[in-house]
């Protein structure tokens, strides 16, 4: 098992992913076609992509979209259904908190929703806090919005 970054290869499973668990859960966005139709836009604009991979497949992804100002906000963090509940979800949460270290990341937040309880104690588990619940501007299935400093 592997994570890789930034990969062109395996674009088109960080779509499939994100769509398969907001589909699920959710409607899926204006947002969410846009990035759609350009994934790599969120690394032409100093992001990240990750995947993780057992033998040949993508399991997990997640991302870092580079906010500026040492600002990155976590986002599009899916584990493939049958993977879940086997901790893939800390390795993903686990990279990107040392990369962001290791690029001299001042404060990293996400974007996510109540209703998402596994997801939002995972994300309090790495010390993220809750800094406004309500509606969100651009996400109508966002209402919860956390962050964290890096350290």
């Amino acid at each position: 098992m592997n994570i890789t970054e930034n990969s062109r290869e395996y674009l088109a499973d960080f779509i499939r992913l994100n769509e398969e668990w907001i589909g699920h859960y959710f409607a899926i966005e204006e947002t969410d076609r846009n990035l759609a139709s350009n994934p790599f836009k969120i690394i032409e604009d100093g992001g990240y992509i990750f995947s993780l991979i057992s033998g040949d497949k993508v399991i997990g992804v997640c991302a870092l979209f580079n906010e500026g100002e040492g600002v990155f906000e976590l986002a599009r963090m899916a584990i493939s259904p049958a993977y879940q509940g086997n901790g893939y979800g800390n390795r993903l949460i686990e990279h990107c908190l040392s990369k962001l270290k290791k690029i001299n990341a001042q404060r990293v937040y996400l974007v996510s929703n109540t209703k998402l309880g596994t997801a939002i104690g995972l994300y309090k588990k790495y010390g993220f806090q809750t800094v406004s619940e309500g509606p969100h501007p651009v996400y109508s299935r966002a209402n919860i919005v956390m962050e964290r400093h890096v350290l």
